[in-house]
């Protein structure tokens, strides 16, 4: 019954790792002491989430910078080589290059010309004047950029409580290895009483048996409970971008959270990731007024100046060509009026999904409060029922010493008093890591 009771305990300790980095040696590993806010510095740096957040922000802005084209020119350098015998293109060739004699005109040459060459040096300029649609689309790009700006600034918020939440977690183990320190301890001391009195033939040998598997498998647990200590430690490092194979050392304790209980409290809605949705329907809103500009006339303008000539590096006859272009496209099968239904749609999910986000996170507010609320007064019966099983395990002991009671009923006030201490261990953990989530969750931005 006392060995089940301790398999309980640590199965309660081993979940809240269950996710940390496998098993190390221990002599690999070395020790270093952590504070948690250069746990946190470490993580904002060398994270690898963080990283991959700042590409797409350097990615989105780089989109930007490929509308700056609706302002400026595109220029471009052609050389092209052609020979023909086609009477039209001949002709036209050598007026090209300025070469056309009266001998050209002769009808028989007109008609079936020999082989004609022409080597054409062409340079030409594009440059937009007035595109709406574009204007519309650029301050669309824009409005992407400030997307993942908001991303990666609730990237880094919630990977600061992921980081806030395994240093925790890692406390957490250090407070189980102390309870289970202290248990050993005990249980040693009832197994040697225990067996000195067996030796003088006052106990029986079950008793000094079942003392001796308790020690047995409290010593099994704190194995366990030290290798927590390591994984925890592992997950860390993960988190900060570091080497695993270090044992972390918790030299500071957290201050008592300044959170009460408040389930009127509203989610802001100027947290990072509710602003991230609201750019991206900003966006949309302006995709759609491009769509919308892309009925009007477009005007630019061209240009461009040409050499022709009939040898490979010839410069012979110049020629330039400027002019300004109105375009309208009238009609295009639907497809403009198509388009901005779609984007209508696409803008109008966007809103329905950060309603139900914003909705999502009051619910997850509400239920933090109360959580915090829980875990204060759970600790409050915590504490109360450890000073209980303190003094009952006393007077187990004082009356266990003078062979009034049995060796099992002083080690199940031994077990029950470890369990009330690792439950209040992981109240207070439950506590700090709910204020942690709690600060997460209504976290403003001032951007």
């Amino acid at each position: 019954m006392i060995r089940k009771s301790y398999s309980i305990l640590f199965t309660v300790i081993a979940v809240v790792f269950l996710h940390t980095a496998p098993l190390m040696l221990f002599a690999q590993d070395s020790t270093k002491s952590l504070v948690l806010s250069d746990a946190i510095a470490a993580a904002l740096n060398n994270n690898k989430t963080i990283q991959l957040a700042k590409l797409d922000e350097n990615i989105a802005a780089a989109n930007f910078k490929q509308t700056e084209a609706v302002f400026l020119p595109q220029v471009n350098f052609s050389y092209t080589a052609m020979n023909t015998n086609n009477p039209l293109n001949a002709f036209g060739f050598k007026l090209q290059q300025g070469a056309i004699t009266q001998n050209d005109f002769n009808p028989a040459l007109l008609n079936h010309p020999s082989g004609t060459s022409d080597f054409m040096t062409k340079l030409e300029v594009q440059q937009p004047l007035l595109n709406m649609d574009m204007l519309y689309m650029r301050k669309g790009a824009e409005k992407q950029t400030e997307v993942y700006q908001y991303k990666t600034q609730r990237t880094k918020e919630y990977l600061t409580f992921e980081v806030q939440k395994a240093y925790l977690q890692l406390q957490l183990a250090y407070d189980a290895t102390k309870v289970l320190d202290e248990s050993l301890q005990t249980v040693k001391s009832v197994y040697t009483f225990t067996d000195n009195h067996f030796k003088q033939g006052l106990i029986q040998k079950s008793d000094l048996l079942n003392a001796r598997v308790q020690v047995t498998t409290v010593e099994s647990n704190l194995v366990k409970a030290q290798s927590n200590i390591r994984n925890a430690s592992d997950y860390l490092s993960l988190l900060m971008g570091q080497k695993t194979g270090v044992v972390y050392k918790i030299n500071e304790a957290l201050p008592e959270t300044q959170f009460t209980a408040d389930t009127n409290q509203r989610v802001a809605s100027s947290r990072a990731d509710f602003m991230a949705m609201q750019k991206a329907i900003d966006a949309s809103n302006l995709m759609i007024r491009s769509s919308q500009m892309s009925y009007l006339p477009k005007l630019n303008a061209f240009g461009n100046y040409q050499y022709n000539d009939d040898h490979l590096t010839g410069f012979g006859a110049n020629a330039y060509l400027v002019g300004l272009q109105l375009s309208w496209d009238i009609f295009k099968g639907n497809k403009t009026k198509n388009t901005i239904t779609v984007q209508k749609l696409e803008r109008d999910k966007l809103t329905e999904q950060l309603a139900q986000q914003k909705d999502q996170g009051q619910l997850e507010v509400n239920k933090a409060f109360r959580d915090l609320a829980d875990a204060r007064f759970e600790i409050g019966q915590d504490k109360a029922a450890i000073e209980q099983a303190s003094e009952s395990l006393r007077i187990l002991q004082n009356r266990y010493q003078q062979g009034l009671v049995n060796t099992t009923d002083v080690l199940l006030a031994g077990t029950q008093l470890s369990q009330q201490k690792f439950a209040l261990a992981q109240a207070q953990f439950t506590l700090n890591v709910t204020a942690a989530y709690l600060q997460l969750l209504t976290t403003t931005t001032n951007k």
